[in-house]
Order: structure tokens, then sequence, then C-alpha cells
């Protein structure tokens, strides 16, 4: 036993270690291989439900005989299922995914709203975006569908709320789901709360996290209004008394297509009782200019970045919290205040640039790309499968070839991201008060 554990070591400590660039294009490889096989796999699922090949072993359908013999669960299992069949109507999609250009994440995410969408433009858009992209891209299709009045009753049929008491550890547990758009609520009503000061937070209290100024919150949203602070009691005035942000497309709301970040018949819902502000975007999503007379950013620029960037821009990251609009080209440079001039970061991106030695750029299509300190390029989803293969001689064959940072240096230093594919669209933002 002791000589088998030790062999390992000994060869991992003469053999020299790969360097990151050779990690990283090694791991892009097979990636684009595992896709192209699972690719195949699908396949094969959808020939044995055809076949009706789980008969033979006495199963209900296909899902479930997935799960048993492939050891998955069986909510994957019907995932993969509901895919194989889909992708029968879906030829380009097909063909990404059988070369490994798409991995499965995107290409069930795209199945999903490809039936009702042109497949050739969400091809060209998952190509370029990350898989959790393509999920929101995907999702705001649907909510533009008739049907999606049905998903949106569920949920609403759905909602709940329980409650466990612990005595032994005393502690009180809340479980709450509801709509998103009743959820944005309050969230919003427990942000103020923190936000007045009602949390537990400062100096004297440094084991206070966000979750626990969160709870302090709920607790104190829960004692005003019993002490009088009802639902009713600003009924008849006329200020938002909070705002809820939701893009829609103006198609949308004309039942001719288009995005939106809810349910079409819930947009129109909160459309009755609401505040429009109206955004013009052009095809790059560029509607405002106040040009170098005020630096802070205003609440109508503001809203146009979120329209536009919907969170921190920076290459794979997902915050939407505590964000900054930053000047690409600095104020102090002669930089506008100006949608052209502004992207959102996170606080941690933002540092970074600034700090940290990474920059952004613009390529000639007057797209921004971000770069690392070292001069290489950031792509927006990672490098896709056609950038770790082309031009790549022999390194297929051999992964420790010793050329393989040049070649994979030169790759990332060429590339630049793609033009997001975008239509020009109008935009509403809707602060719904009550």
């Amino acid at each position: 036993m002791s000589a088998i554990a030790a062999a390992p070591a000994a060869e991992s400590s003469s053999a020299p270690l790969r360097s990151i660039e050779d990690l990283d294009a090694a791991i892009c490889r097979i990636a684009g291989r595992i896709n192209a096989a699972h690719y195949q796999l699908l396949l094969l699922v959808r020939e044995f439900d055809d076949r009706f090949g789980w008969a033979k072993w006495s199963f209900r359908n296909c899902a479930e005989w997935l799960a048993w013999r492939c050891g998955i669960s069986l909510s994957a299992a019907r995932e993969k299922v509901r895919t194989a069949h889909a992708l029968r109507s879906l030829p380009a999609i097909s063909a990404a995914f059988a070369g490994g250009r798409l991995s499965y994440s995107k290409v069930r995410a795209l199945t999903r709203a490809a039936q009702t969408h042109d497949e050739d433009l969400l091809l060209a858009y998952a190509l370029n975006a990350t898989a959790a992209q393509i999920e929101e891209r995907c999702r705001q299709i649907r909510n533009v569908h008739p049907e999606s009045v049905r998903e949106a009753k569920r949920i609403w049929e759905g909602r709940s709320l329980s409650v466990w008491r612990n005595p032994e550890r005393g502690t009180l547990i809340i479980h709450v789901e509801v709509p998103l758009d009743a959820g944005e609520v309050i969230v919003q009503a427990l942000d103020r709360a923190v936000h007045a000061g009602e949390a537990a937070t400062g100096p004297e209290f440094p084991e206070a996290s966000w979750q626990t100024q969160q709870a302090d919150a709920l607790v104190a949203v829960a004692r005003a209004y019993l002490g009088g602070a009802s639902a009713t009691a600003e009924a008849g005035s006329g200020a938002d008394r909070y705002q809820l942000v939701v893009h829609v497309d103006e198609s949308a709301l004309r039942g001719s297509g288009g995005l939106a970040d809810l349910p079409i018949e819930t947009v129109k819902r909160l459309a009755c009782d609401a505040s429009l502000v109206v955004v013009t975007e052009d095809e790059r999503g560029a509607p405002l200019n106040v040009g170098r007379k005020q630096r802070t950013v205003p609440t109508q620029i503001r809203r146009a970045l979120w329209s536009r960037d919907r969170g921190c821009s920076f290459p794979g990251c997902h915050n939407t919290r505590f964000v900054d609009a930053h000047h690409v080209r600095h104020w102090a440079e002669g930089g506008d205040t100006s949608l052209e001039n502004l992207t959102l970061l996170c606080t941690h991106h933002h540092r970074l640039l600034h700090e940290g030695g990474y920059r952004i750029r613009r390529d000639h299509d007057g797209e921004l790309y971000f770069q690392r300190a070292d001069g290489c390029v950031i792509p927006r989803c990672g490098y896709r499968f056609d950038d770790v293969h082309e031009d790549s001689g022999d390194l297929e064959n051999d992964p420790e070839n010793p050329s393989a940072e040049a070649w994979f240096t030169a790759i990332v230093n060429r590339r630049k991201p793609s033009a997001e594919v975008r239509e020009g669209r109008g935009v509403y933002w809707i602060g719904a008060s009550r």
C-alpha cells in the first residue's frame, strides 16, 4: 500500500509543472470534447426513448430509466430527455453543440426559448455570452410569450410563508416564497430599514454581517407596522413610496416579441399604477449625454446604465448590488459623464480597475473590453472552443508542447470581444407606486 501511494508523489515531484496558460488551454480543449460527447449522449437517449427502450426494464418513462441507469437525479434526467427531443427541430444549435462550441448548460437554456424565437439570432448571441446571460435572455424571451401568464399564475398561487419554532435553540425560522416583483418590494423595505439605522451596525458590532442586518431590519419593519404604520398610511400621497424597476421592450407591450424581465401580463399589471420613464435606445444602447458640466451621474443616466449593463460589466461577474458608475475615460482626463463613457462595476472590480492595474479599452467597433495588467484581453464569456483550437498545430496531440504558452498568449492577445447581438428597441422603466 505504501509503495503504491508513494509512486504518484515521486512522479509528480519529477515532472515539471505546467504553466497556467497550458492548464487553461488544456481545460478548454477537454471541455470542448465533453460538449461534443454530451451531444452524442443526448442523441442516444433520444433514440432510446423513441424505441421505448426503458419499457424493457419496466420503467414508466425514459427519465426514470436514465436516472437509475446513469446515476443522476430524476430532475436532471428529465431535463436531458427534454433537451434531447427539443434539439430535433434545432439544426443550427445541434451543429454547434456537436462541434463542442456550446456547453450543455447553454443548450439546455436555448431549447426553452428557440421554439418561439429566431434560432440563428439566439445562436449568435449564445456563442458570445456566458451561460448565466443566456439563461436570463431566454427567460426574458419566454416572458413575452402568451403562455407566460400561466407561469405567472402558477407562481402567484404557489406563494407561501411557513414558520418553524425551535424552543431548544431559542430561534424562529421563517421561510417565504412570493412572486419576484413582490419579493423585490420586501427586499427594498429591508434595505431601507438598514439604511435608516434600524439594524445593528458600526464598529461596536463587528460581528454584524449583512445577513444579521437584514434580520434586524425585518424585525424593525414588523414593529413599525404594529406601531401604527399601516400599509395605507400614505395611500393618498402622490409620491412613490418605493420604486420597482422593470425592463421591458416596447414591442413586447404591443405583443410583437422582444424581451421582458417579468411575464408580460405582470408588467402590464404593474404599469396600471406606476410612474413610467421611457428610455429610447439605439442599437448600441446609448440614449443620453449630459456633457462635462455634471460629474455626478444623474438619475436618468443611471437608469439607462442599468438598462444596458444590468449589473457589474466585468467579464464573468454577476454582482447586481453595491455597483458604481465608472468613467471609462476619467473625469480628470476630460471624460464626459455620458452613457458612452460610463459602465457599471461592483466594488471589487472597480477597485481592480483603479488600483489593480486593470484597464478598459475600446476595440475598432467602439465596444468596451477589459485588459489584465499584463495586457491580455479578458474574454466576455471565457475562451470559446474555436479560440483554443485554431492554429494549434501539434498542440492538440502534444499537451506538453513547450510552445503552448506562447501559442495561447498569442490567441489571448489578438482576440477582441465580439459585438453583442442586439436589436434597437424602446425600453420602459417602471417605478411602481402604491
